[in-house]
């Protein structure tokens, strides 16, 4: 049985200017932390950022990989849940992010922000 989401992979353009793009952006935006890829995929290229903490409790963390793709327009994303939802928001504007309000869906709050690669994240508060 399912239990959490363990990653969520989405893609970059090549280029090294493409990873500090992706880094200001997961970590400066999202606050979220990179870590090291495993040495087997280091040569693909790419990087691996995590949210909360590492390990098998249900809703503890997540890591967002990144591997280096020509991006596609789509309807896939993830959805990051927060308890600070305003506090996200701003973040986002404030690197310079586009961000799209959207309907709340019951007691779910929730904006729309896209990466600088064109990858869609819904952010959600309950």
């Amino acid at each position: 049985m399912l239990t959490h989401i363990d990653h969520v992979q989405l893609t970059i353009p090549e280029g090294d200017q493409h990873l500090e793009a992706a880094r200001a952006f997961y970590v400066g935006a999202l606050g979220m932390t990179e870590i090291d890829k495993p040495p087997p995929l280091r040569d693909r290229g790419g990087l691996w950022f995590r949210a909360g903490q590492p390990g098998p409790i249900p809703g503890a963390g997540f890591e967002v990989h990144l591997g280096v793709e020509e991006p596609r327009d789509t309807r896939r994303h993830p959805a990051f849940a927060t308890t600070d939802l305003a506090a996200v928001l701003h973040a986002c504007q404030a690197a310079g992010a586009r961000v799209e309000r959207d309907v709340p869906l019951g007691d779910r709050e929730r904006f729309h922000v896209w990466d600088p690669f064109g990858n869609r994240i819904e952010v959600i508060q309950y």
